[in-house]
C-alpha cells in the first residue's frame, strides 16, 4: 500500500499551535492528514536520527522555545455513526478532529452522552490521553475503544477501556507518554439518554420540560464562558492544576480549619479537594509574576500576560505549588505536559 506523501516543513512555527500562545519553534514540522503517515514519519525520524513529538490542538502543553527535532501535528479528519442499537449508539472520530466540534456533531445527530464535555479545547485524539472531564462527566464514562500506533513495536493496536487504565485525568497513554499515538476514538453513547445534572449550575435544569442534550450543552457552554477566560482572547491552557486527591489524614487539617472547604469523598476512601479553592485561599487569584499570571476570573487558570515562555510558566507554577504547600500542606500537580 502506498503511503500518503510526507512533507517536512523547516523552521516550523508553533506559536499559533498552542493555546498558551508561547513563542516556540521546531527544527522541522509535519502536518499529518492521513493515518498511514504516522508510522511512516516515525520511520523517517529514526532514519534521520531526529527526535519526534506529536501535537494535537496544543491545549494541554507548555512548549519550550526551541525543539531540535520534528513536531508532528495530527490533522486527520472524519466522524461517523458506526452502529445503533436499542441501548447505545456507537460513534467514531479521527484523532485530528476538534473535540468540541465532535461534541456538537453528536448533539446535532440527536445523541446525548458527551454534552457535559462541550467547550473543552483540543483534539479527539488527546481526549482519552488526559481522560478529559468536566461538569461531572469524563471520557471514560462513554469510552468504547480506540486505535493507536505503538511506536515501540511499530504496530496498530486496539485498546479497550480496561487496556486504557483510566483514572482521574490519567491513562496508560499519559503514564507511558510518547509510546502511543492515538489515531481514532469510538464512544458508546447511551440509549435512552439521561441527563447528567449532578454538577452545580446544571441541577436547575432538572425540572425543565422536554430537556434534551442541546439544552444541557448550551448550559455547559454558558457556565464555562462565565468562569473561564477564552484562550483565543487571553492565552491559557485551561485548568492548570489537578484537583488533589488526598488521604483523610492529609485533608483533616484543611477541613478542620475550613469546614466549608469543597471536598468530594472518593470510592477508595480518599478525598478530592479543590485546587482552585486552595490557590484562591492562598491569595494567588489574579497574582502576576513577570509575563505570566493567575487569571482574575478563575484561580485554576494560568495565563500568558504577553510574550511569556515556558520558563515563565514553570516559575509561576512552582511558586503556586510552594505557596499552597506552605499554607495547607497539600501538594499540587500540573495538568499540562511540559514539552
Amino acid at each position: 500500500m502506498t503511503t500518503s506523501y510526507l512533507n517536512l516543513i523547516p523552521d516550523f512555527d508553533l506559536s499559533a499551535r498552542n493555546t498558551l500562545a508561547l513563542k516556540a519553534r521546531s527544527r522541522w514540522g509535519a502536518i499529518l492528514e492521513a493515518t498511514d503517515q504516522v508510522p511512516a514519519l516515525f520511520a523517517l525520524a529514526r532514519e534521520r536520527g531526529l527526535p519526534l513529538r506529536v501535537l494535537g490542538g496544543g491545549s494541554n502543553v507548555v512548549l519550550s522555545a526551541d525543539f531540535a527535532g520534528i513536531t508532528a501535528v495530527v490533522a486527520t479528519t472524519g466522524r461517523a455513526v458506526i452502529a445503533q442499537t436499542e441501548d447505545h449508539v456507537l460513534v467514531e472520530a479521527a484523532a485530528g478532529e476538534t473535540w468540541h466540534d465532535f461534541v456538537v456533531w453528536t448533539v446535532e445527530q440527536g445523541f446525548g452522552g458527551i454534552e457535559n464535555l462541550a467547550g473543552i479545547p483540543g483534539t479527539v485524539g488527546a481526549a482519552p490521553v488526559q481522560n478529559i472531564g468536566a461538569y461531572g462527566a469524563e471520557v471514560a464514562d462513554v469510552f468504547d475503544s480506540l486505535v493507536a500506533f505503538d511506536t515501540l513495536d511499530k504496530t496498530l493496536k486496539t485498546f479497550t477501556a480496561t487496556d486504557c487504565a483510566f483514572a482521574y485525568r490519567d491513562s496508560v497513554f499519559k503514564r507511558e507518554a510518547g509510546r502511543y499515538v492515538v489515531l481514532s476514538l469510538r464512544l458508546r453513547l447511551p440509549r435512552p439518554w439521561k441527563p447528567n445534572l449532578r454538577f452545580a449550575g446544571l441541577a436547575e435544569l432538572m425540572d425543565q420540560p422536554a430537556l434534551d442534550p442541546r439544552t444541557v450543552m448550551d448550559r455547559v457552554l454558558y457556565l464555562r464562558g462565565s468562569k473561564l477566560p477564552d484562550w483565543r482572547v487571553t492565552p491559557n491552557a485551561g485548568s492548570f492544576f489537578q484537583n488533589p486527591i488526598v488521604t483523610l489524614d492529609e485533608a483533616a487539617p484543611v477541613l478542620a480549619a475550613f469546614p466549608t472547604a469543597p471536598n468530594f469523598p472518593q470510592t477508595d476512601g480518599r478525598t478530592k479537594l479543590s485546587a482552585g479553592w486552595l490557590i484562591e485561599q492562598s491569595g494567588l487569584k489574579g497574582f502576576r509574576m513577570g509575563r505570566a499570571g493567575i487569571s482574575e476570573r478563575h484561580a485554576l487558570v494560568v495565563v500568558n500576560l504577553g510574550d511569556a515562555d515556558a520558563g515563565d510558566i514553570a516559575a509561576l507554577a512552582a511558586h503556586v505549588k510552594a505557596t499552597v504547600k506552605a499554607r495547607f500542606g497539600i501538594a499540587l500537580h500540573e495538568e499540562p505536559v511540559f514539552l
